[in-house]
């Protein structure tokens, strides 16, 4: 059977293909991305440049003229004492607290949904994670009186099984307080530090467990020689997330303690916001620069250090 052609089409010109240009091959996949670039220019790009630009300024709700000041409020931000150094211990504190707890529980936890329960692990996942999902007000809320040094159920159930001497004024004590509000935090993120351990685990291939049981191999070895080298990549993941969010913690200090007693909970952005709250906008913007310029270094720095500790082993 002869294929038929259109009248004045030279031969063979039915069985060519139309080949897409190369720019426009290769330019295609980038116009998705336009809508999310947009995006972060708006709400993130230009908002941190001009907090920049207004940190070198003398912007505050007691004057209408902005004039430029250069570094005058990066120097009382270093020279200041009490509150702000206080906040930037606080800070290190929780962001280490908090890196260490959601890891260490995470990871137990993550082994113990994989390979030691069996029967509804779907179940416990969900109930294990559910706390990363509500807002930190209610959360916030609901431990503020679980807390409560009188009325507490905290301190109830203490006095109910025997061991009232283990009460303590949790959210009021300068000594424990910011420790209470790293065990809240922990409680509500260490969901989703499983979620992503537990991700790692399962993308490790059963084949090296197996072999690991035939040559003889201990539960502690296997860990120590396969789970953990290999779970080193999200071991980054997990440490940079956790290092990220404890420097810039707010809402959960804030909802349980409001910074205090004291300067005993103040964190940096508490304390940015409170400089807000007074009208010092200009030195507001300069913390929350230091802030980011902290937080911009300590991520590379962390990165590249575990990049290379990976490479080596």
């Amino acid at each position: 059977m002869v294929a038929c052609r259109s009248a004045g089409s030279p031969p063979g010109a039915s069985t060519r293909r139309r080949r897409p240009q190369r720019g426009t091959a290769r330019s295609y996949p980038t116009y998705f991305s336009f809508g999310a670039i947009a995006l972060h220019l708006v709400f993130i790009v230009i908002p941190s440049v001009m907090g920049i630009y207004y940190a070198l300024t003398n912007w505050s709700r007691f004057s209408s003229d902005t004039e430029f000041v250069g570094l005058d409020n990066f120097r009382t931000v270093f020279r200041s004492h009490g509150a702000i150094f206080q906040a930037v211990k606080n800070t290190l504190i929780f962001t280490g607290a908090t890196i260490i707890t959601k890891t260490v529980l995470g990871l137990l936890l993550a082994l113990l949904v994989s390979r030691g329960i069996r029967r509804f692990s779907t179940v416990h996942r969900a109930v294990i994670y559910l706390p990363a999902v509500l807002p930190m007000i209610v959360v916030g809320i609901v431990f503020k009186s679980i807390l409560n040094p009188s009325t507490g159920l905290l301190n109830r159930s203490l006095d109910t099984v025997g061991l009232g001497f283990l009460k303590e004024r949790w959210l009021t004590d300068t000594n424990l307080a910011l420790y209470s509000i790293v065990a809240v935090d922990t409680w509500k993120g260490v969901g989703f530090i499983m979620l992503l351990l537990l991700a790692g685990l399962e993308s490790i291939p059963r084949e090296y467990h197996d072999a690991a049981r035939i040559d003889g191999a201990s539960s502690f070895n296997e860990f120590r020689y396969i789970t953990l080298p290999l779970l080193k990549p999200v071991l980054t993941v997990t440490t940079v997330l956790n290092l990220l969010y404890g420097l810039k913690v707010f809402d959960s200090v804030w909802v349980l303690t409001n910074g205090g007693p004291g300067y005993a909970t103040e964190t940096v952005n508490t304390i940015v916001f409170k400089e807000f709250a007074r009208g010092h906008y200009a030195v507001s913007a300069a913390l929350s620069t230091v802030l980011f310029v902290v937080m911009t270094t300590a991520g590379l720095f962390l990165i590249r250090a575990m990049h290379k500790q990976i490479d080596d082993g």
